[in-house]
């Protein structure tokens, strides 16, 4: 098994036309991913490289059987992206988008209330369930079909973490994004990690910035009984000073690296502070089981 992305998953992407979207639809196919279709208003009827161009989302899962879409339009459309996303009922939309304003997310997880589609972004590399698909950018080269469970703020760290786990693979990896409003957080991943049969072991790379990861510290701490290793990037940050997400930036006491590391060693979570030792710590843990 894996979490959210299988070899059950059929993926429209939205955007296949542009260059980002054209690229990444090549490279998710030529991993063994199910894109099944496209999106471009205006272009419908078209191909990408075999793969069919439609008008809308509602009109590409009609004729296509899609579940999933990944979505690789400028920030400006990728609200109407999602909203379109949503109504048509997939189950899985990644967001690749960076850019986009955080009230208009707001918005669009209210709408995502209630419905069956689950948002993983946005300003995300999205997921891979190595030897089954991908469905975002990340560089499948990075992956190995496994036992550990990785969820990452970060995005490029994502790989690199990854990489540090080959000896055992990963089942899932994804990358949940840094704004201060995502659809998909680290509680989710947790919970689904948990309950997956073929995780044996969770790596949570976290950030400065925000309380995400104290609250999911609490949450293992609670609930979840596999092994967790945690990885705090920004250490080094200095208070008030954005770095890179948006989400990530140091204020009123709060989001410092320092706090994130006690949270999460408080709740039995052993912290890493070099991805280096990703390996070493998970041999300790898994050669056992």
């Amino acid at each position: 098994m894996s979490i959210f992305i299988d070899r059950n998953t059929r993926v429209i992407v939205q955007g296949i036309t542009g260059r980002d979207g054209s690229f990444h639809a090549r490279a998710m196919r030529e991993y063994g991913t199910q894109v099944v279709g496209g999106v471009t208003p205006g272009k419908g009827g078209e191909e990408v490289d075999g793969i069919p161009v439609f008008n809308s989302v509602e009109q590409a899962v009609k004729e296509t059987h899609a579940n999933s879409s990944i979505i690789f339009v400028p920030a400006r459309f990728a609200t109407d992206a999602l909203f379109e996303a949503i109504a048509a009922e997939l189950e899985l939309v990644v967001c690749i988008a960076e850019g986009i304003p955080t009230l208009d997310m707001v918005r669009v997880l209210d709408y995502a209330k209630g419905k069956k589609t689950r948002v993983l972004g946005p300003n995300c590399p999205g997921g891979i369930s190595p030897g089954k698909a991908k469905l975002g950018i990340m560089p499948a080269a990075s992956f190995k079909q496994g036992c550990v469970g990785v969820v990452s703020r970060s995005g490029t760290l994502t790989y690199e973490i990854a990489s540090h786990t080959a000896e055992f693979g990963q089942s899932t990896v994804i990358g949940i994004g840094g704004d201060p409003v995502i659809g998909t957080n680290f509680i989710d991943c947790l919970e689904m990690f948990e309950q997956d049969p073929e995780t044996k072991a969770i790596v949570m790379v976290g950030e400065i910035g925000g309380t995400d990861e104290e609250r999911a510290a609490e949450f293992v701490k609670e609930r979840v009984k596999k092994p967790v290793l945690g990885f705090i990037a920004g250490q080094t940050a200095p208070p008030g000073k954005r770095m890179g997400h948006a989400g990530a930036i140091i204020s009123g006491g709060s989001g410092t690296a320092e706090g994130k590391v006690k949270a999460l060693e408080a709740a039995g979570i052993e912290v890493v502070y070099e991805p280096e030792e990703v390996a070493e710590k998970l041999k300790e843990k898994l050669t056992d089981l």
